[in-house]
């Protein structure tokens, strides 16, 4: 995993980083079941390439989502791997499943 990829572990840290950080904030939702292990890991990759190429420009957040159920339930989240994108405190895309790294580009696209 990136250095650039925070882990909040609970959702008061996952609030504060959505409040401090300055930019918008690619938080991506991970599971710890067993059909979701496998492209929840695969995804860490992903994000942590983006979270390099997107320095200074997006915040990147690991949310696992048994840590984080307030974040996991305002933003709909009913799956693992999942993607919103928050900027002003608001959503403005999301994805689920996983994606490639031009995928998420392409999420990201318009709103940075």
């Amino acid at each position: 995993m990136a250095k650039r990829v925070h882990q909040p572990r609970e959702d008061a840290e996952f609030d504060f980083i959505l409040r401090m950080s300055g930019v918008p904030v690619l938080a991506y939702f991970t599971g710890t079941w067993p059909k979701a292990i496998e492209p929840c890991r695969a995804m860490d990759l992903v994000v942590g390439d983006i979270a390099d190429e997107y320095t200074g420009r997006l915040t990147a957040v690991r949310t696992d989502m048994t840590r984080c159920p307030s974040a996991t339930k305002r933003y709909g989240i009913t799956g693992a791997p999942s993607y919103v994108l928050v900027k002003e405190g608001e959503m403005v895309a999301h994805g689920t499943g996983p994606m490639t790294i031009a995928e998420v580009r392409e999420l990201l696209d318009g709103h940075l």
